[in-house]
């Protein structure tokens, strides 16, 4: 295998990705994330044979690292790390770093490559999840900009994204670019939620109520379709249900529950106008308890019931 040394006969989960690595690099995937505009760059799979190295260089945009199989070592900054399968890192903006395979085994990579910009505030009159949005992105990308500069696991699984978008394309499914999209945003909500089990400094009194407020947000995005309720966030960010409530009206205007809300309304507005689920599974899929629920809730908040939604957004496609 051109000098490559594989030490694991198990199944390899991109396999399929090996029959055009760069494919989806070809693409000119651009989009918009809450107030930034995000293009992809690169998007791909590339392999390190035994010993292959890439010398010191460095990006003026965001790349994200990942290694599904094989082992190797990082330099970022100063600081050398190995790397071994299930590791991801990222290389921000101006930061100097060094890869290399290990000198008997090679080492396969998922690489995210993306520019990231600021948009312009459009002011006036806002699309109703527009605020939603900019919250969530806003609060990603500001963890994104301040992850330290080490590898650690993949344990919210931010890799297999990698092959959601490839088989979109690969099977020239309806939608192929809102899937990549979709796996991007994925990625990069995956890879900043891996780090929060860092270490972190300690936060100025003032600033808690906003890492909480952030903390939760992430946790509700990440686990919308569950039956949320407040105590079971407030658990998570280590306050009580009162304090969270509190912190949701001051951050939002709103209760945590029209916060859940909103969230999945985003999410069900998307699948009933791209997918042919029918209106109960969508319910079920997106954390409520029944589609007549759903509709009250959908006509109460959009002004319209799901079907009509959903007729509406096919015609104009």
């Amino acid at each position: 295998m051109n000098g490559q040394t594989r030490v694991s006969a198990r199944p390899y989960p991109y396999e399929l990705m090996l029959s055009n690595p760069q494919a989806l690099d070809r693409l000119d995937v651009q989009f918009r994330w809450g107030g930034y505009g995000i293009r992809m760059l690169r998007f791909h799979h590339t392999s390190f044979s035994a010993g292959k190295a890439i010398q010191f260089h460095k990006h003026s945009d965001f790349e994200l690292h990942f290694i599904p199989r094989g082992k190797g070592k990082v330099i970022l900054g100063n600081e050398p790390f190995s790397l071994h399968e299930g590791m991801m890192y990222l290389t921000g903006p101006g930061l100097l770093h060094f890869q290399e395979a290990d000198a008997y085994e090679a080492m396969d990579e998922l690489c995210l490559h993306i520019d990231i910009q600021r948009l312009p505030d459009e002011g006036g009159a806002q699309d109703w999840g527009a605020r939603w949005e900019r919250t969530e992105a806003e609060s990603c990308i500001r963890q994104l900009e301040q992850l330290p500069a080490r590898p650690v696991s993949d344990k919210y699984r931010a890799m297999e994204c990698f092959l959601t978008a490839y088989r979109a394309w690969h099977e020239n499914q309806p939608g192929v670019l809102t899937v990549i999209k979709q796996s991007i945003i994925q990625i990069l909500l995956r890879m900043t939620r891996a780090y929060e089990t860092m270490p972190q400094p300690e936060l100025p009194s003032r600033d808690m109520k906003h890492y909480r407020y952030q903390m939760a947000v992430q946790f509700i995005k990440d686990n919308y379709m569950a039956p949320l309720t407040l105590e079971v966030v407030a658990e998570r960010v280590q306050i009580s249900a009162r304090q969270l409530q509190r912190i949701f009206r001051e951050q939002t205007g709103g209760t945590f529950s029209e916060y859940i809300e909103q969230v999945r309304l985003m999410h069900i507005c998307s699948e009933l106008a791209d997918s042919d689920a029918t209106i109960d599974q969508i319910a079920f899929q997106n954390g409520f308890s029944s589609a007549n629920y759903l509709h009250y809730v959908f006509k109460k908040k959009l002004g319209t019931t799901p079907m009509q939604f959903r007729l509406q957004n096919r015609l104009r496609s």
